[in-house]
């Protein structure tokens, strides 16, 4: 597993050296001269693969200001899943300390077991795992959406949202003659959207 995780890491890292070059060729009638230009081309493969790094994928579209978010999101995900992981060891400690399953536990599973019954501490255990599988979830849902976030963000690079996208909001008033319900009004907004 930990030979995977440096093959990645390495692939990663040298693929952000590739630069693609092209030739231009500036005279048709003098002798040919080239010239290297550098082209950047924005892939948004490459963002879904840095994204797999949580927050590269972000820092490869140079939306540094995701990053905090990316890691904030992980912390605090983590955090809970912990926290209910060691709640719910203490209570499953508890639990069988109090039934006799298992006489060498803490001083604090030992002190949950004196004050709670064994349905309170089989639903406080069951509680505990319940949030604690939920905060893991939770955790591998948001790894998948910091990857689909670098790679929408990468599909979008180029987009350009020109001065000429405006939209008109007016207030329509017709007048209507309907066969069966004679001459009659409508008001309404007029919506106009111009790219």
């Amino acid at each position: 597993m930990k030979r995977l995780g440096l093959i990645l890491i390495f692939l990663t890292l040298a693929s952000l050296g590739l630069k693609a070059q092209d030739t231009l060729i500036l005279k048709q009638d003098a002798p040919v001269e080239t010239v290297d230009v550098k082209i950047r081309q924005h892939s948004p493969k490459k963002a879904t693969l840095l994204a797999l790094i949580p927050g590269a994928g972000q820092a490869y579209n140079r939306k540094y200001w995701k990053m905090p978010i990316v890691y904030a999101g992980f912390g605090v995900t983590t955090y809970f899943a912990i926290t209910n992981r060691n709640d719910y060891q203490l209570y499953r400690a508890a639990y069988d300390f109090k039934t006799g399953i298992n006489t060498n536990v803490s001083q604090k599973a030992k002190e949950e077991a004196e004050k709670y019954t064994e349905d309170n501490l089989i639903t406080l255990r069951d509680y505990y795992r319940r949030n604690m599988e939920l905060s893991w979830i939770i955790t591998a849902a948001w790894y998948i959406i910091q990857i689909i976030d670098a790679n929408v963000d990468a599909h979008f690079f180029y987009y350009d949202i020109g001065d000429d996208l405006t939209l008109h909001i007016e207030p329509q008033w017709n007048t209507v003659n309907n066969i069966h319900y004679g001459y009659g009004n409508n008001i309404g907004l007029s919506l106009k959207l111009n790219f």
